[in-house]
């Protein structure tokens, strides 16, 4: 089995490549180290354009906090050039890898895309508002997800493209959000995300899954 890991240096990425190599999986990772930024996206798919292909492509990029800008609490928070940044992270690069999905996947065979989205993207679980910029780029990225699915169905029957929710993890990204909701290792987060992995069938294409299975309202 081979497998791509986006964002692999990060403590989610690093956590999923290491447990997939440890099964015996030949992993490629590549990072911000490796000129993989989604801000700079034409050298971004440069890395990308050679690339494949892979039995499971899982993209564990993304950012709560970026150059200082955390989750607004209000309305009046809101920052054009902040909310812009989020939206190219979490929703324009994982759409970047899907566009190589007819090199980044096999012709014919199950394959798995797989991109780390959040519960607070989902519409109808929100319940508390805030984080806007955070939850519509989590949001347009869950759209993302289904909309490509259908594409790559087309081509690829066996395929199977999923967002997930890796729970409330103990790394850095988004260390002084958390309060005192209870944390996930990275370690576990990955081992359950990638067991819910090895359960989803194409019939599963598109869906928004959390990391012990359920699924997640859009």
């Amino acid at each position: 089995m081979r497998a791509l890991v986006l964002g692999s240096t990060g403590g989610i990425g690093q956590a999923v490549a290491a447990h997939l190599q440890s099964g015996g999986t030949d992993v490629t990772g590549l990072s911000r180290r490796d000129g993989l930024d989604w801000r700079d996206p034409e050298r971004a798919e440069q890395l990308l354009a050679n690339l494949g292909p892979f039995d499971l492509v899982f993209d564990a990029t993304g950012a709560l906090e970026i150059d200082g800008a955390g989750p607004e609490k209000q309305l009046a928070a809101i920052d054009a050039e902040a909310m812009s940044a989020q939206f190219t992270v979490n929703a324009l690069g994982p759409a970047l890898v899907l566009k190589h999905y007819k090199t980044l996947l096999p012709r014919q065979g199950r394959a798995v895309f797989a991109t780390l989205s959040a519960r607070v993207g989902s519409i109808g679980d929100n319940g508390l508002g805030g984080w806007i910029s955070y939850r519509a780029s989590k949001a347009a990225l869950n759209q993302i997800v289904k909309t490509t699915s259908i594409e790559i169905a087309r081509t690829k029957p066996d395929a199977i493209v999923a967002a997930l929710h890796p729970g409330t993890v103990a790394t850095e990204f988004g260390a002084r959000f958390r309060g005192n909701r209870e944390t996930l290792t990275p370690e576990d987060s990955a081992r359950r995300m990638l067991d819910v992995l090895s359960g989803l069938s194409p019939a599963d294409t598109g869906g928004f899954f959390a990391y012990d299975g359920s699924r997640i309202p859009w």
